[in-house]
C-alpha cells in the first residue's frame, strides 16, 4: 500500500523545490488515475493515427491505467523542463538551401540529461523521508501518456496542436514523471487557453492537424521523416521543403511561447555543427562518419538511412544545380530507399545530365521500387513545364 501520514501530506512543495533546484522548469502532481481525455487513445489507435508506430498499440492497458505501471502508486510527479533554443527556431524555413532539424534533436539525446536529474531528485526525496521509497522513472520510455498526464496535473493543457501548452514556457517543454509511493493531494487542473486560436492548424504543412487537439502521424512531416522507415509518400515530398529532421510548425507558431526564455541547459543548446547547417553539410557522409557526426542524439537513433532519405528529397526541393554532386552521390548509395529518393530529387534540378544519369541508372538498377521511382522522375521531367518556377512546388533556383 502508498505510504501515507501527516508529515507525508505536507511534502508537496518541498519536493516541488527539490526538483526545482535540479533544473526542472515546472513541477506538478497528478492523481494516480486514468489522466484527462486518456480515452481519446482507443479511438485514435482504431483510426489508424499511428501510422506503423506498432509500440503505440502495445500495452494499451498501461497507458490508460498508471497503476499497472507500478504496484502502490501513490502520487505522480510531472515535471516539465524548457528547451526553448536561442533566436528563431524558423529561421531556416527562409533559405531553401538551408538544413531544416526539429530544435529538439540539435544536441544530446534529452532523456538521458532528464534521467540523471530525476535520479538525483529521487535520492534527495529519500532523504527527506528518511527513508528509501518506491518509485519509477520515467522520460519517454515507457507506455505513460504523458501530455494527458502533465494536463491532468495541472502543469499545462493539450492544445489544438497536441502538445503540452503552458502559460509560461508554451510549448517548449521536455517531460518526465516520477511514479512515487507517497499519496499527496494532486494539483489543481488547469483550464484550456487555446480558445479561438487556430494558427497551429493552418501552420501545418499537410494537414495533420485538421481535427484540433488531435494529430495524424499518417499526415505528419515529423513522423516520416523520424519515425517512419519506408518510403515518404510522394504527395507529402514537396511539403517538407527543407525539413530533413521533423518538423516545428505547429510548436514555433504558438502564441503563448513569446512567454517562453531561451533554455539554460547547455545540453540542450543546439552543438556548433549544427547551428546553421546547410543541406549540402552532411550529404557526402558514410555510416561511420554518420555516427561520429551526430553522437549521443535523436538523429543517430533515427539513423544514416532515414536522414539520406530526408536529405536526398531535401535537396530536389532546393532544386538548384549547386546540388547535383550531392544527388548524384546519393543516387549511387549502397542503399535502395536512399536511391529512389534520391532519383525523386533529381528530376527536381532543371540540368541536362539529370535526365541522362537517370537513363543509364534504370539500365543497371535492379530493385523494383528504385526502378519505379526512375520512371516516375523521367515521367516527371517530361510532363513537367519549365525551367523552374520558384513558385512551383517550392523550388528555388
Amino acid at each position: 500500500m502508498p505510504h501515507s501520514n501527516n508529515l507525508e501530506a505536507k511534502l508537496k512543495e518541498p519536493l516541488r523545490t527539490i526538483a526545482l533546484n535540479e533544473g526542472f522548469d515546472l513541477v506538478a502532481f497528478a492523481a494516480p488515475c486514468q489522466p484527462p481525455r486518456a480515452e481519446k487513445l482507443s479511438e485514435w489507435l482504431d483510426n489508424g493515427c499511428h501510422g506503423d508506430m506498432a509500440w503505440m498499440e502495445k500495452n494499451r492497458e498501461k497507458r490508460l491505467n498508471p497503476n499497472q505501471l507500478m504496484p502502490g502508486l501513490g502520487t505522480i510527479m510531472v515535471l516539465g523542463i524548457n528547451y526553448r533554443p536561442p533566436g528563431n527556431p524558423a529561421d531556416y524555413l527562409d533559405d531553401p538551401a538551408a538544413l531544416g532539424i526539429s530544435a529538439y534533436a540539435k544536441n544530446r539525446a534529452y532523456q538521458g540529461v532528464i534521467k540523471k536529474k530525476l535520479k538525483k531528485v529521487i535520492r534527495q526525496i529519500e532523504q527527506r523521508l528518511g527513508r528509501p521509497i518506491q518509485g519509477r522513472l520515467f522520460v519517454d520510455t515507457a507506455p505513460v501518456m504523458e501530455k494527458p498526464l502533465a494536463a491532468g496535473a495541472g502543469l499545462g493543457w493539450q492544445g489544438k496542436n497536441s502538445l503540452l501548452v503552458t502559460r509560461e514556457r508554451g510549448c517548449w517543454l521536455f517531460l518526465a514523471e516520477l511514479f512515487l509511493d507517497i499519496n499527496l493531494p494532486a494539483d489543481p487542473q488547469s483550464n484550456n487557453h487555446c480558445g479561438s486560436c487556430n494558427r497551429c492548424q493552418l501552420a501545418c504543412p499537410t494537414g495533420a492537424l485538421d481535427q484540433p487537439w488531435q494529430l495524424d502521424a499518417t499526415q505528419c512531416l515529423a513522423y516520416y521523416t523520424i519515425e517512419s522507415s519506408g518510403p515518404i509518400p510522394p504527395r507529402y515530398r514537396v511539403a517538407m521543403g527543407n525539413r530533413v529532421f521533423g518538423c516545428d510548425d505547429c510548436l514555433t507558431i504558438c502564441p503563448w511561447n513569446r512567454f517562453a526564455p531561451e533554455t539554460t541547459e547547455a545540453h540542450f543548446l543546439p552543438r556548433p555543427a549544427l547551428k546553421a547547417p546547410t543541406l549540402l553539410c552532411f550529404a557526402f557522409l558514410d555510416d561511420a562518419q554518420f555516427r561520429a557526426t551526430f553522437p549521443q542524439s535523436a538523429i543517430k537513433r533515427s539513423g544514416r538511412i532515414r536522414f539520406m532519405r530526408n536529405l536526398a528529397v531535401a535537396l530536389g526541393n532546393w532544386g538548384s544545380v549547386k546540388a547535383l554532386p550531392a544527388l548524384g552521390h546519393l543516387f549511387a548509395d549502397d542503399h535502395p530507399l536512399i536511391r529512389g529518393h534520391a532519383a525523386w530529387g533529381l528530376a527536381r534540378v532543371d540540368h541536362p545530365e539529370v535526365a541522362t544519369l537517370l537513363i543509364e541508372a534504370e539500365k543497371t538498377e535492379s530493385d523494383r521500387e528504385v526502378l519505379e521511382e526512375i520512371k516516375e522522375a523521367l515521367n516527371y521531367m517530361v510532363t513537367s513545364t519549365r525551367t523552374f518556377d520558384s513558385r512551383e512546388e517550392g523550388v528555388v533556383e
